[in-house]
């Protein structure tokens, strides 16, 4: 019988740097410098102060983006915030699930506490990303439909991997580590009831947790080694019973095939499968000079994301904050036809409340397409019916910015850019956090995140 936290294990205390394939290494590299400019970019926001004001002075670790210092474990949840706070970090075409928030968050604040090297730090990150991917395609939508958040859930197993495996813990230390892991895994998805901040905190709860079960394993604390597959297992307890589970994926090819090189990294500021359907309003939008003369808009819908980005109706057509706009598909369409993106500047008050944006959005239906193919392939379509009875239609195939249709380093660039604009960064202050990504995994200076 396989024992699949032993087995995980065992592969991660054994894998050498140059194991990690360099393609792998170039989207952890993106994911490193893409997770950096989403976390300054959140960095004056009303949820990051409310955990400055929380954590403070409480150590002396730099959480990115800021001049106050903490401890280990509240900077890597601030940051972790931070990087998922305005859902413009990574997702994975497979079954979504933002992986960088925590790993990169974890190693930022870790990387500091331990004065771990750029090849401790890509190692650490590989592994992690590497389980959290795996976790994701065990029971694809389970998670969601028992009401838990995946990113939430499975990330603090992908932090104490990647830690434990650079602090050099072994494979009965790591592998109790992640059964410790498991009763530290937690996260509802209720914050899509009033658009409300908890979804904000997952990731960087989850860095914080997995570096105390990394800790905890090497000082040789049990945890049960069948955290997985158990009767009473993190999979049992996580998931609905209705989807098989397939534990083969937690360890089948490990070390020759990588999941995590199936990371998507979003254009806009919204959730994962709101994202096709904002490419295909931009293609509208160039069609139709007048908005006033829509009647409907129809989607074309995957039948698993209904209850997270279509209902309740109400909620949806009318988001009662900017945050809850970025998870309803409706506000994304019509804030992306009357603004012609969805930026960070696109979720704001002042647009939840425009009239002209919830007209367009309270015209929204959906239907569910019986041969989508979420979550595996993660595509748009939208139908639009205008007053003089012309119809427009838009498809959106794939993700893009995933496998199919990946952002080129152009688009990487100017996303960075933007955010470290939107960050109110000045250029010195750029140009030091870039020469930091770009450096991390070869010659880490931490000093070059203290921008203030």
């Amino acid at each position: 019988m396989t024992i699949y936290a032993e087995e995980f294990s065992g592969w991660a205390t054994k894998l050498k740097t140059q194991d990690i394939p360099s393609d792998i290494q170039e989207v952890l590299s993106f994911l490193v410098k893409d997770i950096s400019g989403v976390i300054v970019a959140a960095r004056n926001e009303d949820y990051i102060q409310s955990l400055i004001k929380t954590y403070s002075n409480t150590g002396n670790i730099i959480a990115l983006g800021h001049k106050n210092v903490f401890d280990v474990f509240s900077s890597s949840i601030i940051c972790g915030t931070a990087a998922h706070g305005e859902d413009f970090d990574d997702t994975f075409e497979g079954n979504p699930i933002h992986v960088g928030a925590t790993m990169v968050s974890t190693f930022l604040s870790a990387g500091q506490f331990f004065k771990l090297n750029g090849e401790q730090i890509l190692k650490g990150i590989a592994i992690g990303a590497e389980l959290i991917c795996r976790m994701a395609l065990v029971s694809p939508t389970a998670m969601h439909k028992q009401g838990f958040h995946p990113t939430s859930i499975c990330s603090v197993f992908g932090a104490t991997a990647g830690l434990g495996a650079v602090l050099g813990l072994n494979q009965k230390q790591l592998s109790s580590a992640l059964g410790v892991a498991g009763s530290m895994s937690s996260g509802i998805i209720e914050y899509l009831a009033e658009g409300t901040w908890t979804k904000r905190i997952h990731p960087g709860w989850a860095a914080s947790s997995g570096i105390h079960a990394a800790l905890l394993g090497r000082s040789d604390f049990l945890g049960p080694r069948t955290v997985f597959e158990g009767t009473h297992g993190f999979f049992k307890a996580f998931t609905i019973k209705e989807i098989e589970n397939d534990f083969s994926h937690l360890v089948e090819g490990l070390g020759t095939r990588w999941e995590c090189k199936n990371l998507a990294f979003k254009p806009y500021a919204c959730g994962t499968m709101a994202q096709p359907f904002v490419d295909c309003a931009i293609q509208i939008k160039k069609q139709i000079s007048d908005l006033t003369q829509i009647k409907l808009i129809k989607a074309k819908v995957g039948e698993g994301t209904v209850h997270r980005l279509w209902e309740p109706r109400e909620e949806k057509n009318n988001p009662s904050t900017p945050y809850s706009a970025k998870f309803s598909v409706p506000y994304c369409v019509a804030v992306a036809l009357v603004k012609g993106g969805a930026g960070l500047e696109e979720f704001n008050v002042t647009n939840i409340k425009d009239p002209e944006i919830l007209k367009i959005a309270n015209l929204m239906t959906y239907e569910i397409d019986l041969n989508d193919e979420y979550p595996k392939n993660y595509t748009g379509t939208l139908i639009v019916e205008t007053i003089d009875g012309k119809i427009i239609e838009a498809k959106q195939p794939c993700f893009r910015g995933g496998k199919k249709q990946p952002l080129t380093k152009e688009d990487f660039n100017s996303k960075f850019n933007k955010n470290l604009k939107y960050a109110k960064l000045n250029d010195d202050q750029s140009r030091q956090l870039e020469e930091f990504t770009n450096s991390i995994f070869v010659n880490t200076d931490f000093s070059k995140i203290n921008l203030f």
